[in-house]
């Protein structure tokens, strides 16, 4: 299984890609709306008058026509670029939300594999416990050794048993994240991690980041939001087109058909509230882009320290595992010949077996600062 199936199938699973939906659908409407030849909606108008009065009695008019919302000068143009400005904002958000998601399913495959790494420490010093307790059992039945040092032995083993257990259920709570998340039952093969490189990278490099590409398209949007805020100027202009009938009481009719303007006469203070409302959102879209650039640098340099420190803390723990498994199995060779008493390889094997397990844990650590890394340079996996 790959990384693209795994953010899939999260993406699919998550509420996120819902409202992601909706956004789109949302600027769809907007641009069907801005294409379309009319402003709003055609109405109907019908109407009829009869004569009441004894002079009137008898004569008839009907009257139908349509009126049509028009577009005023430039403002469909301006309507469409907001419309396209919406769709381009929409498919920003998808694509922002879609790297947040890629997020969680790094952090969630990186602490299945740090418990996995930890599961794996604790049985391997099981399996040298056992062993080791079978071995002082037979010197103690040979006389070699005093019944004491096999209930020391035996003891250390079942706290390992004991640790063992709860590595094993902490990594089912964590692979319950992850299918949770996921919906899967397996990981996907880990990132390769590269040692040197690609770990230059400066706020100046993050045009592409998808959160950054979010918030200049919000930015574009309110622009176009508010261009098209100031050309409005009231109602929209309405054309007429009616068919009259007017019926005389002796009998004779007489059609006539009608051509109108309605103009409304709009002025700069009544569309004050929604410029000004545009205004605002202008102003509140530029500070979230300043705002979206500062957090986009910092969280990248705090990657890029993280990685370089967990490379310096990896380095460290495998030359600390391998000095300290080294000194564990000449003790116990020393143990095996009667030169070491069994607390002193107690001691150095629980040491050491400490430090095999750290060393796994950064390993694991170290995969995941390179995750991070990637993750904060708005890289998917």
């Amino acid at each position: 299984m790959s990384w693209t199936q795994a953010v899939e199938a999260a993406w699919a699973r998550s509420p996120l890609h819902a409202e992601a939906q909706g956004r789109q659908r949302v600027a769809q409407a907007s641009r069907q709306v801005a294409d379309s030849w009319l402003v709003a909606p055609p109405s109907l108008d019908v109407a009829q008058r009869e004569g009441v009065s004894a002079a009137t009695r008898g004569e008839r008019e009907t009257e139908l026509g349509v009126s049509l919302p028009l577009w005023r000068w430039d403002q469909r143009d301006r309507s469409q670029a907001s419309a396209s400005a919406e769709a381009a904002w929409a498919d920003a958000s998808q694509q922002a939300v879609r790297w947040r998601v890629a997020g969680l399913v790094r952090e969630a495959a990186a602490r299945v594999r740090l418990a996995q790494a930890e599961l794996a420490q604790v049985n391997t010093q099981q399996q040298l416990l056992a062993t080791l307790v079978q071995d002082v059992a037979r010197r103690v039945r040979a006389g070699d050794l005093a019944p004491a040092d096999e209930l020391a032995a035996k003891a250390e083993l079942l706290g390992w048993e004991a640790q063992t257990s709860q590595a094993r259920w902490a990594l089912q709570a964590e692979m319950s994240a992850w299918q949770t998340l996921t919906g899967l039952s397996a990981l996907p093969l880990a990132e390769p991690v590269a040692m040197t490189g690609a770990v230059q990278a400066t706020a100046d490099d993050l045009a592409a980041h998808p959160e950054a590409q979010l918030a200049n398209l919000g930015v574009a949007l309110a622009r176009a939001r508010v261009a098209s805020a100031a050309q409005l100027a009231g109602a929209a202009p309405e054309l007429g087109v009616s068919w009259r009938q007017e019926r005389a009481k002796l009998g004779g009719a007489q059609n006539s058909v009608a051509l109108s303007m309605k103009l409304p006469l709009g002025t700069a203070t009544h569309r004050q509230p929604q410029l000004a409302a545009a205004l605002a959102a202008q102003d509140t879209a530029l500070a979230e882009q300043a705002q979206t650039q500062r957090h986009l640098g910092a969280q990248l340099e705090l990657a890029q320290a993280h990685w370089a420190n967990t490379q310096a803390q990896a380095t460290n723990e495998q030359e600390r595992a391998r000095l300290l498994r080294q000194r564990g199995q000449w003790l116990q060779r020393a143990f095996s010949a009667g030169e070491t008493a069994l607390p002193d390889l107690l001691r150095a094997l629980s040491a050491a077996a400490q430090a095999e397990a750290a060393a796994a844990r950064q390993q694991a650590a170290l995969a995941q600062a390179w995750a991070r890394l990637q993750h904060a340079q708005g890289l998917m996996p």
